[in-house]
């Protein structure tokens, strides 16, 4: 099934876990959009720098820091998807409070397993 994903803190760079994600969840399928500080393409996924209006986002995946996911909690929870992922480093109980406020389902895991395991 496809899942409509949005990468938040994308990367071009190879090694970044982020860039991996996105070309792991176009090998298996699943329709993408990136959000980066720098524009680029990743495969055929382009980074947007601006925060786009996307509609019909079933997961988000997080690859920030904490400190630097206040700035988009609205923008996420606007986006009404059905869950979050908080990859490793991304953990951030404050806003797991503001998602279970908002029905938002969350996972503390890493795409790349869930993808690698069947269990995305």
């Amino acid at each position: 099934m496809n899942k409509k994903t949005l990468v938040i803190g994308a990367s071009l760079k190879p090694e970044r876990y982020s860039h991996m994600a996105i070309k792991k969840l176009r090998h298996y399928n699943h329709e993408v959009k990136a959000f980066g500080l720098r524009s680029g393409m990743v495969d055929d996924v382009s980074i947007d720098t601006e925060l786009m209006p996307y509609k019909g986002i079933d997961t988000v995946t997080l690859y920030l820091n904490p400190t630097r996911q206040t700035t988009y909690y609205d923008y996420i929870i606007g986006l009404n998807p059905k869950r979050v992922i908080f990859n490793p480093g991304t953990e951030n109980s404050e806003f797991y409070n503001l998602l279970k406020q908002n029905n938002i389902a969350y996972e503390v895991a890493c795409t790349l397993v869930l993808l690698s395991t069947n269990q995305y």
